[in-house]
C-alpha cells in the first residue's frame, strides 16, 4: 500500500506562494482582445496589428493581441462598455465617443482648435495629450494612444461652402455631439444630428444638404456620388484614440504595462503612415469619380463665427485651461 509523503506546513505554504506569484503568474501568455469597428485593412486595424507584433517581441511571446475589427464585437458605445467591465482588453475609439464621459477629450474636438496637423501631433504627443489620456483612469479606461482621423471638411450636395454665409439654411448632417451641434448653429446651419450609416439615402433623397468628415470617409462611403461638392473648410481635427480596460490594465505587471505603453506609442507612426497613404487615394478616387474639391476658402471668417462655442466653456476652469494651453501652443 502507497504511502503519501509528508510536507510540512511550512513547506506546504512556500510551494502555494510561489505557485500564485505574481512573477510566475504573469508569465503566463496573455491574450489581449482588441475591438475595433472600423474593417480589416482599415489603418486602426493594422495599426492595433503591428502594435501587437511589437508587444509580442518585447514580452517575448508572452503578450500577444487578437483582433476582432468590422464590429464584431459591437458598435463603439457598446465596445466601450464592455472595455470599461474588462470584457475587451483594447478598444480603438473616435474620440467624441469620450465627449459624455470624459470632459477633458472635448477640448480636442472642438472647432478650429488646431492650426494646422503640425500642431495637432505636437499637442497630441507632448504634456497636454497625455493629460487628457490621464484623465481617462477613473472612469475605467487607460488612454495608450492617439491615432489620426485627418481633417474634417464639409461636403454638399448642390451649392459648395466658401463662407459662413453659405450655410444660411443648410441641413448639415452632424454627430450627435453637442460640439457638432454648437458649431453648425454658430455658422448658421441647421444641424442635424443622423447615425452614420443614414447618411447616404439623406443625402440622395434631400433630407439633408451636406454632412462633414474626412476626405477618406468621404471616398469609402460613395457620398462623393451623391453629394458632389467637398469644400476644404478644415475646421476639425478629432483624433482616434486606443484605449485599455482599466481592469485589463492593473491584471499587468509594472514592467509589462510599460512594454504595452512602448508598443502602443510606436504605433502611431505606423498608423499615420498608412492613414497619408489612404489619404492620397480617397482624394484621387473621388475627383476621378466626379467630384470637386473646393481649396479656395479663407478659414478667417469661419474660425470668427465659432468663437462663441469656446465661450461655453471659459466657466469650467479644467477645460478653459486645456484650450488655453493648446491655442499657446500653436503660436
Amino acid at each position: 500500500m502507497s504511502q503519501r509523503r509528508y510536507i510540512p506546513a511550512p513547506l506546504r505554504a512556500l510551494a502555494l506562494a510561489v505557485l500564485l506569484s505574481p512573477a510566475l503568474l504573469f508569465a503566463q501568455e496573455r491574450v489581449l482582445r482588441a475591438a475595433d469597428i472600423h474593417p480589416e485593412g482599415y489603418p486602426t486595424v493594422e495599426a492595433v496589428k503591428f502594435m501587437g507584433e511589437r508587444l509580442a517581441e518585447y514580452s517575448d511571446g508572452r503578450i500577444v493581441i487578437k483582433s476582432y475589427p468590422g464590429r464584431q464585437l459591437g458598435e463603439e458605445r457598446d465596445t466601450l462598455e464592455q472595455t470599461v467591465f474588462g470584457a475587451i482588453d483594447l478598444n480603438r475609439v473616435f474620440l467624441p465617443i469620450l465627449n459624455n464621459v470624459v470632459k477633458e477629450t472635448m477640448v480636442l474636438t472642438l472647432p478650429f482648435m488646431f492650426s494646422s496637423r503640425e500642431h495637432a501631433d505636437q499637442v497630441l504627443r507632448g504634456p497636454i495629450g497625455r493629460e487628457i489620456l490621464d484623465a481617462m483612469e477613473p472612469y475605467g479606461l487607460v488612454g495608450l494612444a492617439y491615432y489620426d482621423s485627418g481633417i474634417r471638411s464639409m461636403y454638399t450636395a448642390e451649392n459648395p461652402i466658401r463662407h459662413p454665409d453659405d450655410l444660411a439654411g443648410v441641413r448639415m448632417r452632424i454627430p450627435n455631439s453637442d460640439v457638432s451641434v454648437a458649431m453648425i448653429e454658430a455658422l448658421g446651419g441647421n444641424a442635424t444630428p443622423m447615425e452614420f450609416g443614414q447618411i447616404y439615402e439623406a443625402l440622395r433623397n434631400g433630407t439633408i444638404d451636406g454632412a462633414e468628415n474626412n476626405i477618406a470617409a468621404y471616398s469609402t462611403t460613395q457620398h462623393f456620388k451623391v453629394a458632389p461638392i467637398y469644400s476644404l473648410t478644415e475646421h476639425a481635427m478629432p483624433p482616434e484614440v486606443l484605449v485599455m480596460s482599466k481592469l485589463s490594465w492593473d491584471r499587468l505587471s509594472p514592467a509589462d504595462q510599460a512594454l504595452v505603453r512602448r508598443a502602443a506609442e510606436e504605433s502611431m507612426d505606423h498608423m499615420r503612415i498608412l492613414w497619408l497613404e489612404r489619404e492620397r487615394l480617397a482624394t484621387q478616387r473621388v475627383v476621378d469619380g466626379g467630384a470637386t474639391i473646393i481649396g479656395d476658402i479663407d478659414k478667417a471668417p469661419f474660425m470668427q463665427a465659432v468663437q462663441p462655442v469656446f465661450e461655453l466653456y471659459r466657466d469650467d476652469p479644467v477645460l478653459w485651461s486645456l484650450i488655453t494651453r493648446i491655442r499657446e501652443a500653436g503660436q
